[in-house]
């Protein structure tokens, strides 16, 4: 089923966009400024009509004011960031919490959420979509919500906002554990990365469209979108062989990606729209800092050569 037939919205290209530069992160509270964004908004609007943000920092809210300032034609799928209620001892990195910390997750999660739908309601015509959470209940986060709080979380929002809710998550939780959230959820949100699967490119395609088609066999009545689908250019050998990395490989994905999108009307946000140097560890060639089909510097990648020969 094509979401954004059932929304009556217009056919356009997605994408994932956080829009840190150097020495900027949401850590730290150091944001992009206006224009730094609306820079950004200029380069992706050639291409993109969907956006996805994350959280509802100051980052978001610059994002939406830049649009209806600018006028500018972008819908956007906003996200509440929730952070860990519960320890998750299997997490690959040992990530672990005081209780006192989780109970002040607990109260900003809850702000969050509060954050969320009130930006819904103040940017009706620019937010067509609200997700409650991304890779809160993978086995290997680091920021674990139980399902049934994120099932909370859905129902406030929805009877607060009139956009249609989601939560974003790894495609195998949908399998089993998240069966009492597709009941919630208007649409399903699926992540797929051949790439941190040991998939090299030749793989590539068709481990996507399996993950995709295994979910909506399994729920033929949802919607289902892929919000996370990329393919990074560097890697230091952590989780992905960097062999199976690099320029080459990730025009190849995208551009396959994109060849189904349009084919078979599936919504795929690419993951993402610019490198993000604040990722991950401090390794410069860590291979979250390096999915951006530009650089952080805003040049385009092999990739977007073509479309973005000017700049």
């Amino acid at each position: 089923m094509n979401l954004l037939k059932k929304l009556n919205l217009p056919d356009g290209n997605a994408i994932c966009y956080s829009g840190y530069r150097e020495g900027q992160s949401p850590d730290t509270g150091i944001y992009p400024t206006y224009n730094e964004i609306y820079e950004d908004l200029l380069i992706l609007q050639k291409n993109w009509t969907y956006l996805r943000l994350y959280d509802c920092t100051i980052h978001a809210e610059t994002v939406l004011k830049v649009i209806e300032t600018e006028n500018m034609n972008f819908k956007v799928m906003l996200g509440a960031y929730i952070g860990a209620e519960r320890n998750n001892f299997g997490c690959p990195w040992g990530t672990i919490y005081t209780e006192e910390e989780l109970k002040l997750n607990k109260v900003k999660n809850l702000k969050q959420i509060k954050k969320l739908i009130k930006l819904a309601n103040k940017y009706p015509n620019i937010i067509f979509s609200l997700s409650a959470g991304n890779e809160a209940t993978v086995d290997w986060t680091d920021h674990y919500v139980p399902v049934d709080k994120v099932i909370s979380y859905v129902k406030m929002i929805k009877k607060c906002a009139k956009q249609p809710v989601t939560f974003c998550e790894n495609y195998v939780p949908w399998y089993d554990k998240l069966k009492p959230l597709v009941e919630e959820v208007d649409f399903i949100s699926i992540h797929t990365y051949p790439v941190w699967e040991y998939k090299n490119i030749h793989e590539a395609m068709a481990y996507t469209k399996q993950n995709y088609d295994s979910i909506t066999e399994k729920y033929p009545e949802k919607p289902v979108v892929i919000t996370e689908a990329g393919w990074a250019t560097q890697s230091n050998g952590r989780g992905i062989h960097p062999n199976n990395v690099g320029e080459d490989f990730q025009e190849i994905y995208y551009n396959d990606l994109l060849n189904w999108s349009k084919k078979e009307g599936v919504l795929i946000f690419i993951f993402e729209a610019f490198d993000e140097p604040w990722k991950g560890s401090p390794e410069p060639l860590e291979p979250e800092k390096h999915w951006g089909l530009f650089s952080v510097e805003r040049k385009p990648k092999k990739v977007m050569r073509n479309l973005y020969s000017n700049i």
